[in-house]
């Protein structure tokens, strides 16, 4: 049921987009699997144009939508049920990161965009860039021109070629996702590295556990 609403939600953000955006600024690409050091990142959508690249992470949730930049979960609650789901900006920072070593590209020409499709309310403050409606003209709010003519054929080259000739699959993805919610020493939700700590304080006082090394942006924890 979680993959047909995730294979729906994507479809109605290919929709959108094609309706909103112009093809001829906008080169879109979809459910790109793209390899790294630390496994493989799935980017749902990819725009690439001269205003930037824009990752687009889609969510497809009803109800109430509680969350925040730096909690590693956030909550919805539907009929009166309440459900957590990782938070996508982690998702997004680890798509940004991979994307910009895959291409050679600095992170700073690279947007992230969470877009929920579903008919949900979001409760609690979130970042501008998590959005529900509009996301033609959340991009289209991005009008400064950072990449030349040439820099654009460039990337959408190395996509095309890439899209062409990887034999990646959707099952070596879900294979490398394993790998490092397994791993000790890269972490799972943004594929920084694992170091060992120290707790300071609280009822773990002076037991050692892993952290992620790109705290406090990333909070993830495992237990040695």
């Amino acid at each position: 049921m979680n993959l047909l609403r995730g294979w729906f939600g994507e479809k109605i953000t290919t929709f959108y987009m094609w309706l909103s955006l112009d093809s001829r600024t906008y080169r879109k690409f979809h459910n790109i699997i793209l390899p790294s050091k630390n496994g493989t990142t799935q980017i749902d959508h990819l725009l690439v144009s001269p205003y930037g690249l824009f990752i687009v992470e889609t969510k497809n949730k009803k109800g109430w939508i509680f969350g925040s930049a730096d909690q590693s979960e956030w909550t919805q609650i539907l009929f009166k049920e309440k459900y957590f789901f990782q938070n996508p900006l982690r998702q997004t920072f680890r798509q940004k990161k991979v994307l910009s070593e895959f291409l050679n590209l600095n992170e700073s020409l690279i947007y992230t965009v969470v877009y929920f499709v579903g008919d949900c309310t979001f409760k609690t403050p979130l970042p501008d860039n998590v959005i529900n409606s509009g996301i033609g003209r959340y991009i289209k709010k991005f009008k400064n021109y950072i990449l030349s003519p040439q820099d654009v054929e460039h990337v959408i080259k190395i996509l095309d070629d890439h899209i062409s000739n990887s034999t990646l699959s959707k099952r070596d993805h879900i294979r490398s996702l394993h790998q490092r919610h397994n791993s000790n020493t890269i972490c799972p939700k943004c594929g920084s590295n694992l170091i060992e700590k120290i707790a300071k304080k609280g009822p773990m006082q002076g037991s050692k556990f892993l952290g992620c090394s790109n705290y406090p942006t990333c909070r993830f924890t495992k237990n040695l």
